[in-house]
């Protein structure tokens, strides 16, 4: 494994896992350029879990409180204490989450389908995909600011969220991003709607990749475990750097700059892959 190949790859997805430009889609066309071969799914795999370290710290408190909330309702559950109507903020996020989450597992069945266009040696449907990125930021930034914070969360609120992240699996299409907009479209604060965001990706991001690893893992790809290492530590150090930066932008009110970085990504991408179409050649960067 070339490691400054995997160092390039673990800074664009530490950047680009919250920032609402689609780290899939940025890691799918920094792959195809490299020409990054069958580590790419692995290599994927241990970068997008750097990342999940870098959730896990930078939302302990909250990521904290509602575990202990998911104990808590067991007991309350057991003891006749349970009540919807009377929820705190913790607890209805667990549910919330929990209910946008469950969207995805039919999802599971059609897996291939969205995996398969990451290494279809083609950008042209993540040039689409960003474009399609753009036009939800756009929109998101013109919409009335809501005023509903998490503890006034609704089941159609998780179900509107979480069928955006289903939409998200597609390569170009940002998770952060789109779910994000769809808090936004429900009426949420923007802190709301960027901490819910980035809790529900924990299960979807731990639960793809331990399915995938696996196979990955069991396949006759030779891994390099130092380069692998170097990516996850470099992608969590950035992923920790990028939080902090959405954080700064969403008090800013500076989104709509990220509209127009992947409209003009998505037209280069697409532009870039109609080129090697009709050439028949493929552009590669050599490291």
């Amino acid at each position: 494994m070339d490691y400054l190949s995997v160092i390039i790859q673990g800074i664009i997805q530490g950047l680009t896992e919250f920032l609402p430009v689609s780290s899939s889609g940025h890691l799918s066309v920094v792959q195809h350029f490299l020409n990054v071969g069958e580590e790419s799914l692995i290599t994927s795999i241990v970068l997008h879990l750097g990342t999940l370290v870098a959730v896990f710290i930078a939302f302990f408190p909250t990521i904290w409180g509602v575990i202990k909330e998911f104990f808590l309702t067991i007991r309350d559950i057991f003891t006749g204490k349970f009540s919807w109507k009377e929820m705190n903020a913790n607890r209805r996020m667990m549910f919330m989450v929990i209910i946008a989450t469950l969207l995805l597992v039919p999802i599971y069945f059609f897996k291939d389908f969205f995996t398969s266009f990451e290494g279809d040696n083609d950008i042209i449907f993540e040039g689409a995909a960003f474009i399609f990125t753009a036009v939800l930021l756009f929109m998101s930034d013109k919409v009335i600011k809501g005023n509903k914070t998490g503890d006034k969360m609704t089941v159609t609120d998780a179900i509107a969220v979480g069928a955006m992240q289903c939409v998200a699996l597609f390569p170009g299409v940002s998770r952060s991003g789109s779910t994000t907009a769809a808090g936004l479209f429900c009426g949420l604060t923007k802190e709301t709607a960027v901490t819910f965001a980035f809790i529900l990706g924990i299960p979807a991001i731990l639960g793809g990749s331990v399915l995938e690893l696996g196979s990955a893992i069991s396949s006759d790809i030779q891994l390099d475990w130092v380069g692998l290492g170097i990516g996850f530590v470099v992608s969590a150090v950035v992923g920790l750097l990028s939080i902090a930066l959405v954080k700064w932008l969403i008090k800013k009110d500076k989104f709509k700059v990220f509209g127009i970085y992947t409209f003009i990504l998505g037209l280069a991408c697409i532009a870039l892959g109609v080129y090697e179409l009709v050439t028949g050649s493929h552009i590669v960067i050599l490291m």
